[in-house]
């Protein structure tokens, strides 16, 4: 075939001359307009507050005493270092008790979701932990376990303060997770667990293939709030003579009877604390998008 027999080439695509009509781009300006209406109105009232607070806070009779004894930057930079060395103490306990909580309270969920007659006492066990442990305060808890436990004088137990003090945390925090992971399995909806059946699996299969890593996804932001708050409780192992961030700003305050170091204590858990809660909330709120938009919870 020669040149003149060839099929004619395809004519390039032409440049795309779409242009947006007068009203959309009306629309547009209108809600570029009111976004920066809000954005000025949302500035704008958080100075006004702010400046409200700070006129009230520093004009209040005490205040001359108060920036003395709390907020002291002498002080704080005298704690700061003692502080953030005690908090790896701190970050150390979230991580061991962290994941000895969520096998603790995967287990319990799992026995108090056992079907059959046969079982019931390993349920009404788990139930009665749960029950037990969620109404007990945890800092009762932390003063029994540590003094109680050395007061026994059992063999080959620990007695240090801060062995103990994390088993309070674990054994309180497994009660409240256990119930996290009950619901989220109870949440799967019994064809799921029939289906699985249907194919062949045992019951056990059955949970660990099909039940428990759906409801293990649902309850990701329930666990993750779950930990920003045991990040938070293992200040309380101070009381049984752990050296963390909170029993350091409690010495530099004993010995200068100033309580700007409590104040750096709570600043640097919160510091801590933003993060995670930011990212519990990023979680959150993609599975809620996935949810709406059909997608594997």
């Amino acid at each position: 075939m020669n040149e003149s027999e060839a099929p004619p080439k395809d004519p390039a695509p032409a440049e795309d001359d779409y242009r947006p009509s007068a009203r959309r781009l009306e629309r547009e300006r209108l809600r570029r307009a009111r976004t920066r209406r809000a954005v000025a109105i949302a500035a704008a009232s958080t100075l006004a507050t702010a400046v409200v607070l700070y006129l009230a806070v520093t004009h209040a009779p005490g205040w001359p005493r108060t920036r003395e004894t709390f907020l002291n930057a002498h002080y704080a930079r005298v704690a700061l270092p003692q502080v953030l060395k005690g908090l790896w103490l701190n970050v150390r306990l979230l991580v061991c008790c962290g994941a000895l909580i969520l096998v603790l309270g995967l287990l319990l969920a799992l026995a108090r979701t056992l079907r059959g007659p046969v079982f019931f006492p390993l349920r009404a066990l788990a139930t009665a932990y749960v029950d037990f442990f969620r109404g007990l305060p945890l800092i009762i808890c932390l003063l029994g376990v540590v003094f109680g436990v050395p007061a026994l004088r059992l063999q080959g137990v620990t007695n240090n303060p801060v062995v103990l003090g994390g088993a309070a945390l674990v054994l309180t925090y497994a009660a409240y997770v256990a119930e996290v992971f009950r619901a989220g399995i109870e949440s799967v909806h019994p064809s799921q667990r029939a289906a699985a059946r249907s194919l062949g699996l045992t019951g056990v299969q059955a949970m660990r293939y099909v039940v428990l890593p759906q409801a293990v996804r649902r309850v990701v932001p329930p666990l993750l709030n779950d930990l920003v708050s045991l990040q938070k409780d293992t200040g309380l192992v101070s009381i049984a003579g752990a050296v963390d961030a909170v029993y350091a700003a409690q010495i530099i305050t004993g010995e200068s009877f100033n309580y700007t170091p409590y104040v750096v204590a709570g600043l640097v858990f919160v510091a801590l604390t933003i993060p995670m809660t930011r990212f519990t909330d990023w979680v959150t709120a993609r599975m809620n998008r996935r949810q709406s938009q059909g997608g594997v919870v």
